[in-house]
């Protein structure tokens, strides 16, 4: 008689939930060693890296001796990847930029190699690096993802937008909402000229819509656009809905080609109130929040116009065409660079 396949037969009760925490268990480890593995390798390139400065420093051996030492290092280790003279002299890179207990005790020493350069050669200052490292490891950014947030500037614009959710959000959500806003949103991306019209604009974010979300920032989910709601037998629609899952609440977007006016708020809040009544969860949702994205503002009145208003609301403004300062476009390396110095160093 033929046995059954360990996989067929029915298993006891309460084993389904077993398996399921033993592989959580496995998944974890798996991460830890993979992290471990990262931190060592991480050590090593900046203990190499100091030693190469210490040389340098110490004996007065000029840069040529990294092409030789990545000739003898490549010799004695024929398996290993990542001891190239460009990588060498990112060692020396990242020894200069960071102590050594960084490695272990900050968000630098969880990001890979790859990740680390990016951070190199695209910011300056040491707490510029460590906002965007702790940034890619709380969400996740790949390098990718990490170099056009930096090149966006993304963290520098983040909380900026002026709104009133210290009096119409308790806290601490209302500093999770405030740093959740960005000003100004830069559209660039969209590929449309400063005279666009709202609903041109509006057209090309849906065509966009991905790279809107990561203009928006972690926890947006795109809910629809022109959002139809009947209120007394008035049809509405709203321009953009979307839901932001750690506030637990949903966003109304209303896009405005102008300058901001006070009046602006009135239709926005409405807008709110009627997706408060109609859409939201009273036992699992928040009170819906309001960005006004404009083409320009005057801060004082944006200041005034929020003041006395009991909704949670946020002013920021949007950029059709942006780009980077000309002295920083030409002192950093391209993405294109960089991807090829990682695709032939590590």
């Amino acid at each position: 008689m033929t046995e059954k396949s360990p996989a067929l037969v029915e298993p006891p009760e309460g084993y389904t939930e077993w398996l399921a925490g033993l592989k959580s268990k496995v998944y974890a480890a798996q991460q830890r060693a993979a992290l471990a593995v990262n931190t060592e390798m991480l050590q090593l390139y900046w203990q190499i890296g100091r030693e190469i400065r210490t040389r340098q420093e110490a004996q007065g051996w000029g840069r040529k001796i990294t092409e030789r030492l990545s000739h003898d290092l490549r010799s004695a280790f024929p398996d290993m990847k990542g001891f190239s003279r460009t990588n060498l002299d990112y060692m020396r890179s990242f020894a200069d930029a960071w102590p050594e207990e960084a490695i272990s005790q900050q968000a630098v020493g969880k990001l890979p190699w790859g990740h680390n350069l990016v951070l190199l050669t695209k910011l300056k200052s040491t707490a510029d690096r460590l906002s965007y490292a702790d940034a890619a490891s709380r969400h996740g950014w790949s390098r990718n993802v990490l170099t056009i947030q930096i090149e966006r500037r993304v963290l520098e614009r983040q909380g900026k937008a002026i709104t009133n959710f210290d009096t119409t959000i308790p806290a601490p959500d209302s500093d999770l909402a405030r740093e959740s806003l960005k000003d100004p949103y830069r559209l660039d991306f969209l590929g449309l000229g400063e005279e666009a019209e709202e609903r041109a604009v509006e057209d090309a974010l849906i065509e966009h819509v991905t790279e809107f979300l990561l203009e928006l920032g972690a926890g947006f989910a795109f809910v629809g656009r022109q959002v139809h709601l009947e209120v007394g037998g008035d049809d509405f629609w709203l321009d953009l809905l979307f839901y932001q899952v750690k506030l637990h609440r949903y966003v109304v977007i209303e896009l405005k080609a102008d300058r901001f006016k006070p009046e602006h708020l009135g239709q926005l809040g409405f807008y709110m109130t009627a997706v408060d009544r109609q859409l939201r969860d009273p036992a699992t949702d928040g009170n819906t929040i309001g960005l006004l994205l404009c083409k320009s503002k005057n801060e004082v009145v944006a200041e005034y116009a929020l003041e006395d208003n009991s909704k949670p609301l946020g002013i920021a403004e949007y950029r059709l065409v942006e780009s980077l300062p000309e002295p920083l476009q030409t002192a950093l390396p391209t993405i294109e660079q960089i991807e090829r110095e990682l695709g032939t160093s590590t």
